[in-house]
């Protein structure tokens, strides 16, 4: 799987030679498209890897709210665009979460050891869900938008 830095060299120099308004145009494009793949596989419970999320911890059930979230999917507002937001630019593209959402996605991200609420002292470690990441598709997509832009 390629990263960001190796498809950045590859790409750079075709980018490079178009106009400011078009490279925007160009990261907007991509910054929509990326997006998108990012919430079919947050929605469909996946890392970028394919492999699924870590199901959520079993609760203690004291004869309330059985059932009602805790078994639903994780993360279905955080996926939406109200969450998860796009910067483009001539020459960049920021794809991610801002404010508290941010650090929730965060901590999820690299599996820390975070407060449940923050009224209680006691810490849980959260299991790696990989919110954001760069997939083979993602990068086989940014390819076909960047010669789809280049052709016009």
């Amino acid at each position: 799987m390629a990263t960001i830095e190796e498809m950045q060299t590859q790409l750079n120099a075709l980018i490079n030679n178009l106009k400011p308004k078009a490279r925007r145009t160009l990261a907007r494009n991509i910054g929509q498209q990326l997006r998108k793949s990012q919430q079919k596989r947050i929605q469909a419970q996946k890392n970028p890897d394919g492999t699924a999320f870590e199901p959520r911890k079993p609760q203690k059930q004291l004869g309330k709210k059985k059932g009602r979230i805790k078994r639903k999917a994780m993360f279905v507002k955080l996926r939406t665009a109200k969450y998860l937001g796009i910067q483009p630019t001539p020459n960049a593209i920021n794809i991610g979460f801002q404010g508290r959402s941010a650090t929730i996605a965060n901590i999820h991200q690299q599996g820390l050891k975070a407060r449940v609420r923050k009224d209680r002292d006691y810490k849980v470690q959260y299991a790696q869900r990989e919110l954001l990441g760069f997939s083979e598709e993602d990068r086989e997509l940014i390819e076909g938008l960047v010669i789809e832009q280049l052709s016009l």
